[in-house]
């Protein structure tokens, strides 16, 4: 299923939001990218095949968003559905439960305007778990330019602070959609190996964690792996917690 904005020209960016059974909080998400202070932009949407009411919430945006429905085969396929759908020369993502401060584009854009070879950068990021502010470690706070090997030890760059031409997934490729995990880590390091990855030294993402939802999803796909691998006893042990959610 495909709903079409349409468009007289081609936007100077495509924001990307990968969802799957987020009906509770996709409607914040959304929000937030339609209240952006610069707005010459299209919103794709992929739905990665949701089971609950995700569906029916993107519909009544109506022609404010593009969305793409798809059988659920992951995020990293969600993600590359949008970058192939894209017609900007730029492109944002946005997790589904995260959300961005009006002026993230705006700061954005003005950086590339001045920055003319740079292929990506990202914005510092607000961190809320279960609805209250942590502060970051010293070993999170991001670094700028050639950051590949601080990279190894821990992954620095966050999918939904980044914006990067267009042009730089036809050298360094998309997604790996075969990992089940770390997906945007693998993608992070093919980059900043090669080239430097800009910081805007100002939180303009709020990034949400430590849902019992997403636990529960985490509890079960490591309990099948458990199964599957015959460690029986740890399988029952994660198979417990999602009852105890």
């Amino acid at each position: 299923m495909k709903k079409n904005k349409k468009k007289q020209k081609k936007p100077l960016i495509s924001v990307i939001i990968p969802t799957y059974n987020r009906g509770w909080i996709i409607e914040e998400a959304v929000d937030s990218v339609l209240s952006q202070v610069y707005r010459d932009f299209e919103l794709i949407i992929v739905d990665d095949g949701s089971t609950d009411n995700t569906l029916e919430i993107l519909n009544s945006y109506q022609d404010d968003i593009t969305v793409f429905r798809q059988n659920n085969h992951g995020v990293s396929a969600a993600r590359n559905r949008g970058i192939t759908a894209a017609s900007g020369r730029f492109i944002a993502f946005l997790d589904s439960d995260d959300l961005w401060l009006p002026q993230k584009l705006f700061r954005q854009v003005e950086f590339f305007n001045k920055n003319q070879d740079a292929q990506i950068c990202q914005t510092e990021e607000t961190w809320i778990r279960k609805g209250v502010r942590v502060n970051p470690k010293k070993r999170h706070k991001k670094p700028e330019g050639m950051i590949f090997e601080q990279s190894l030890a821990l992954c620095l760059v966050s999918p939904s602070a980044v914006m990067i031409r267009r042009s730089l997934f036809d050298e360094i490729g998309v997604f790996d959609e075969k990992l089940p995990v770390c997906e945007d880590y693998d993608l992070w390091l093919r980059i900043s190996c090669r080239f430097p990855v800009y910081l805007i030294d100002t939180s303009l993402i709020i990034k949400r964690g430590g849902h019992d939802k997403t636990l529960k999803e985490k509890c079960a796909i490591y309990a099948a792996g458990c199964r599957k691998r015959g460690r029986k006893e740890e399988a029952l042990y994660y198979t417990s917690l999602l009852e105890r959610f």
